[in-house]
C-alpha cells in the first residue's frame, strides 16, 4: 500500500489529498452528502475569508471512486478543529467513520497537538457514539446556521482530560489536576468495603441479563432501603452538600424500582419515576464497582426502557455527567439524543430524551438541522405540504 494509504476494509481506503483537492470533492460530492440537511442560506460574503492556517485533508474512496472526505485545520497552537467529514449515503452505516477516526487521531497527535475539537448535530448519534467512544467528551451546545450542535473535545493529555472530568462533578480534584485547576488536591479515598447485601426475598421473578446477571422489579420501600444501605459504595462524583433535610414535598407520580443480582447478592439498582404527564424520568442507575464494565448497563435499558414506554410515557429523560461516556455512549446506542445541558447541584449534565413516538424522533431531528421537515413533522409543525 502507498505511503500515508489507510486501509479501511471492504475495498475502501483513504488517503492524503491537498486543500485543493478537498475542495473539488466538496463541490462535487456535497449536495449529495448533505443535501438533506437543513442549513440556513446566508448572501454573499462581504469579507475576506481568514487564513486557514496548516491543514490535513484525505480522501476517502471505495477502489478508485472517491466517496468521501476529512478534512481538519489548526485551530490554535494547542487545538485541531475536525472540521469536516462526508460519507456518500451508498457508504455509511458500514463502520468507515469508526475505523478511519484513530488514524486521524494519530496524525494529530503526531503532530504534537494537546486538544481535537470538533462540532456535529445534536441528533447526529452515528457520528457521535464514535467519537464518546474514542474519548471524546461533550462540552457544549450551540445554535448556528446549521442547527444544533454539540461540542466534543478529545484531550491527548491525561491531565486535562482529568481536569475535564472534574469540571463535570464526574470525579473530586487530585494530583497534578487539582493543582493545574487551581484547587486544594482532595485525599484519595480508602477502599470502601461494600456490604455484601443479598437479594430481598420480596424481589420480583428475575429477568435474565446474561452473564449471571438478572433484573427484579421491587417496591420503592424495598430500593429506598436498599440504595440507603449501598449508596456510599456505588458513587465517587462530586454534589454539592445542600446541609439539611429537603422541606418541600418530593415530586408526585409513580415511582418504579429494579434491583440488579448477581450469584443471589444485589449488584446494582434502577429507579424511575414520572416528570411530567408525557415523560418518564430515570432517576438513578448504579452498579456497585466490582460489576462495571462487564455491559451489565447496555442490557438492562431495553427492559427499563419497554417498562416506561409500557407504562404509558412517550418519552424518557435522563441526566449524566458531560464526561460519564460509559453511560452517555450506550444510552446513545439505545436511540436517546441530548437535548440540553445543566448545570445542577451534581455538576454539568447532559440531558437525554428517548422517544417511542417516530414522528417526534424525526421532528427532534428537525430541530437540530440533521433533517428538512416533510410528511407528519411538517404537518404538525404547521408548514406547507408538497
Amino acid at each position: 500500500m502507498a505511503a500515508g494509504m489507510i486501509d479501511l476494509g471492504g475495498g475502501h481506503h483513504a488517503r492524503p489529498i491537498t486543500l485543493a483537492e478537498y475542495r473539488a470533492a466538496c463541490t462535487a460530492l456535497e449536495d449529495q452528502i448533505f443535501g438533506g440537511n437543513s442549513l440556513y442560506a446566508f448572501g454573499p460574503p462581504v469579507r475576506s475569508a481568514p487564513p486557514l492556517g496548516e491543514s490535513w485533508n484525505w480522501g476517502v474512496y471505495c477502489g478508485d471512486q472517491l466517496i468521501g472526505w476529512h478534512h481538519a485545520h489548526a485551530r490554535d497552537e494547542r487545538t485541531v478543529y475536525m472540521a469536516d467529514t462526508g460519507l456518500l449515503p451508498a457508504h455509511q452505516g458500514q463502520g468507515l467513520y469508526t475505523r478511519l477516526l484513530p488514524h486521524l487521531l494519530s496524525a494529530f497527535q503526531a503532530a504534537g497537538f494537546t486538544l481535537v475539537q470538533s462540532h456535529h448535530r445534536a441528533t447526529n448519534n452515528a457520528v457521535l457514539v464514535p467519537k464518546l467512544h474514542a474519548g471524546f467528551f461533550l462540552q457544549g451546545l450551540n445554535a448556528y446556521e446549521g442547527g444544533l450542535n454539540a461540542a466534543l473535545t478529545l484531550s491527548l493529555d491525561d491531565t486535562y482530560r482529568e481536569a475535564m472530568h472534574v469540571r463535570s462533578g464526574f470525579r473530586a480534584a487530585r494530583g497534578e489536576a487539582a493543582r493545574r485547576l487551581g484547587l486544594p488536591s482532595v485525599p484519595a479515598e480508602a477502599a470502601r468495603a461494600v456490604p455484601a447485601r443479598p437479594l430481598p426475598p420480596e424481589a420480583g421473578p428475575g429477568t435474565d441479563l446474561g452473564g449471571g446477571y438478572t433484573l427484579h422489579r421491587v417496591s420503592p420501600e424495598i430500593y429506598q432501603e436498599v440504595y440507603g444501605q449501598l449508596e456510599a459504595a456505588a458513587y465517587s462524583t462530586v454534589s454539592f452538600d445542600w446541609a439539611g433535610a429537603p422541606e418541600g414535598a418530593p415530586p408526585r407520580g409513580p415511582l418504579w424500582a429494579w434491583l440488579i443480582a448477581h450469584g443471589g447478592h444485589v449488584a446494582g439498582w434502577q429507579s424511575s419515576r414520572a416528570w411530567d404527564a408525557r415523560t418518564a424520568y430515570m432517576v438513578n442507575t448504579a452498579l456497585l464497582p466490582a460489576h462495571r464494565g462487564r455491559g451489565v448497563y447496555r442490557r438492562l435499558l431495553p427492559h427499563v426502557m419497554a417498562a416506561l414506554h409500557g407504562e404509558g410515557y412517550p418519552l424518557i429523560r435522563s441526566h449524566h455527567h458531560l464526561t460519564n461516556n460509559a453511560v452517555l455512549v450506550p444510552k446513545l446506542r439505545a436511540g436517546f439524543r441530548i437535548q440540553g445541558l445543566q448545570a445542577d447541584d451534581h455538576g454539568l449534565l447532559a440531558v437525554l430524551i428517548h422517544s417511542a413516538d417516530e414522528v417526534y424522533r424525526a421532528y427532534m431531528d428537525v430541530r437540530s438541522g440533521l433533517s428538512q421537515p416533510s410528511g407528519e413533522v411538517a404537518r404538525r409543525l404547521g408548514l406547507p405540504l408538497d
